[in-house]
């Protein structure tokens, strides 16, 4: 139960240090939350709409990886055990979807161009972080139940069902480092 805690304290801080500053400071930085000219009610309440539904995975994913995972998103306090449930059936990175459609969102709310292209830019740099960095160290780490998991849980585009594994180490809640990495028992 004190790891739980402890992971959980971990992940609130990186919370607001990380996904924080990307979706708060910089975005204030940018519109200093003042809508542009021309800004609509309609626009407004999709944007709303869609920070809601991009926090969701967001919040929902860093509370599993500290109660699952016992750990935290950041790479300096990783998680115990590979987390492939709740959103993860669905997408490999739910978090960082989650922070797009927030910014999203929130070039949406202050009808801001800029806003938008920082979510692109925001997106490109996550994008590279997966690919250069957190998916080899997670193919490093867990080996072949990685591999399994990327080849059925896409990396961007979530599936319409979420992802059932015929494997029994996908059945559990998280996958644990210390089973055997050839995915056999």
């Amino acid at each position: 139960m004190r790891r739980r805690v402890l992971a959980l304290a971990g992940s609130f801080a990186f919370l607001l240090i990380a996904p924080g500053t990307v979706v708060g400071v910089v975005p204030w930085l940018i519109t200093h939350w003042q809508p542009k000219a021309g800004h609509s009610g309609a626009l407004a309440a999709a944007g709303i709409a869609l920070i809601l539904f991009g926090l969701t995975p967001l919040l929902e994913s860093f509370v599993r990886f500290a109660w699952k995972g016992l750990g935290t998103p950041a790479p300096a306090a990783p998680t115990q055990h590979l987390v492939v449930s709740g959103f993860y059936r669905y997408v490999r990175n739910p978090m960082y979807l989650g922070v797009v459609a927030v910014l999203i969102g929130e070039a949406l709310v202050f009808a801001d161009v800029d806003l938008l292209v920082y979510a692109l830019a925001a997106w490109l740099t996550m994008h590279a972080f997966v690919v250069l960095y957190e998916e080899p160290k997670l193919r490093r780490t867990y080996g072949a139940q990685y591999t399994e998991f990327c080849a059925q849980v896409p990396r961007w585009l979530p599936r319409l069902r979420q992802w059932r594994s015929t494997f029994g180490w996908i059945r559990s809640q998280t996958v644990d480092k210390s089973r055997p990495r050839s995915g056999r028992s």
